[in-house]
């Protein structure tokens, strides 16, 4: 079934399944059964997303030995299956249908409490070198759309510098990497979601995060479509 995903993002009709092509149950862009069978992520650690095993997701060990600087992550699927292929036509090729899925599988997983929560959504910013020749900046168009359907107004914040690959180090060394990283433009409201695509270490959100707080910031949350094991980093 998954292995037709790149046809059914770009032929899919309304009213279809994007990822089976066979006729949906609603107006959501999928079919029942290919819901079902989504990698999603549970149980997972509820302050970094951090996929788990057993039947109750709790604090994982490192979030209880160093906690982030962002309270909660709600990371809807798991980095596996089909959803790197979404991800990559969405982040790479800038589809649109790709995005609405995703954006639509992101929602799918939020309450009406987790809804009327934000004050406030900021996306992860690219240095405006990557932005140039990404030509896309996949984070922006989500928050954008979702600020829109929450209500709420979108923040900004600028990445003042390009730092190196998050890969291979350790949780100290990303975070000496990706020290004041980060710069908030204005102030901000008491409660507030970073928007990105995909969570890996973790580690460029929490300068994120810590950036907000300066803001004003006094509760952060994560919202983004997939989360990757620490271990597959």
């Amino acid at each position: 079934m998954f292995d037709r995903v790149d046809e059914a993002l770009r032929h899919a009709l309304p009213g279809r399944c994007a990822f089976c092509l066979g006729a949906t149950d609603g107006e959501a862009p999928w079919c029942a059964s290919c819901f079902a069978e989504l990698p999603w992520n549970l149980p997972a650690c509820p302050c970094c997303g951090e996929p788990q095993y057993g039947p109750v997701g709790r604090v994982c060990g490192a979030c209880l030995r160093q906690p982030p600087a962002f309270d909660r992550t709600h990371a809807a699927l798991r980095y596996a299956d089909v959803v790197p292929g979404l991800v990559q036509r969405f982040k790479f090729h800038a589809s649109p249908r790709a995005g609405a899925v995703l954006l639509a599988l992101l929602e799918s997983g939020l309450s009406e409490a987790d809804r009327a929560w934000p004050e406030a959504v900021v996306p992860v910013p690219l240095h405006p070198r990557r932005a140039r020749q990404r030509g896309f900046d996949q984070a922006e168009w989500l928050a954008r759309r979702l600020a829109r359907r929450l209500g709420c107004p979108l923040g900004h914040a600028v990445r003042v510098r390009d730092t190196r690959s998050q890969r291979g180090l350790d949780r100290a060394e990303r975070r000496r990497n990706l020290n004041e990283a980060f710069r908030v433009r204005g102030a901000l409201p008491c409660r507030v979601v970073l928007v990105d695509d995909v969570m890996t270490t973790g580690g460029t959100l929490d300068a994120l995060a810590r950036a907000c707080r300066q803001a004003g910031a006094e509760a952060v949350e994560v919202w983004v479509f997939a989360r990757t094991p620490l271990d597959h980093d």
